[in-house]
């Protein structure tokens, strides 16, 4: 929901306590989980961003990245960098409110834990989904993974002030390698999701569908097993124009993004 307020001495106290202890920063994933961790779980809920007398100008933030195989260590590195977003978007002005979300995406053809979506936060409860997220390194070998899952759940299950009270989108960031399937799957939906549809949406749809709320991004990064690869810059340059980035730094993911809604 977005309250509370994300603190630097917080998280640097939880990473000290990490390496003092030798404990994994995917402490839930390297224990051997695989299950999706219930306050991940996208079934049956709705994920929002709200204004608050704290934070009266949210603004939705979701960072969701590929955890599959093909990623090799992009998402281990991902999740030592990214919880510096929020207090770079607060330091260099981007975002007076900002609320991010965390995720992480599979292949709902194969994977036991194709979608885990964590809830829009303004504190360190945001480090704490990243913590949970399952790197089941899985995927179905062919270079095809569920992003159109994690959208079609942007656009139909997430409720968002900044867009429903002030007709500002917010930002989705999608961080993979491959492409995604052609269309959203009713019965994929309906074990992952729980909403009963009547027949598969198209991809190009559920795309329109998220961008009316989110502007939306696609960020191929270095280190992944199809970085650079013209087939998946293309696929999603036919989907999402210029907003088909090349991550060459990973070390550069936060100011790539803060960047990004900076400008915007």
């Amino acid at each position: 929901m977005g309250s509370g307020v994300w603190s630097t001495d917080v998280y640097e106290a939880a990473d000290r306590y990490r390496r003092a202890t030798g404990t994994s920063a995917f402490a839930y994933s390297d224990s051997g989980a695989r299950t999706v961790h219930p306050a991940l779980n996208p079934y049956g809920v709705v994920r929002e961003s709200r204004d608050s007398a704290e934070h009266p100008q949210s603004l939705a933030i979701a960072v969701l990245f590929d955890v599959t195989g093909s990623m090799r260590q992009v998402p281990r590195t991902l999740q030592t960098k990214l919880p510096q977003l929020l207090g770079m978007l607060l330091r260099q002005g981007y975002a007076r409110d900002p609320q991010i979300m965390f995720g992480a995406i599979g292949d709902a053809t194969c994977d036991r834990v194709p979608l885990q979506v964590g809830q829009f936060e303004s504190d360190n409860r945001m480090d704490d989904h990243l913590g949970n997220i399952v790197l089941e390194g899985g995927g179905g070998g062919q270079m095809t993974e569920s992003y159109e899952l994690a959208l079609y759940f942007m656009a139909r299950h997430t409720a968002i002030d900044c867009f429903e009270r002030r007709g500002r989108r917010g930002y989705l960031f999608l961080i993979g390698d491959e492409l995604a399937y052609p269309r959203v799957k009713a019965g994929e939906v309906r074990r992952v999701i729980g909403d009963e549809l009547t027949e598969d949406v198209p991809l190009r749809q559920i795309v329109a569908e998220v961008r009316r709320r989110y502007d939306t991004y696609y960020l191929l990064p270095a280190g992944s097993s199809y970085a650079g690869d013209r087939r998946v810059l293309d696929f999603w340059r036919d989907l999402l124009g210029q907003n088909t980035l090349e991550l060459d730094d990973l070390d550069a993911v936060c100011e790539t993004i803060a960047l990004t809604v900076g400008l915007g």
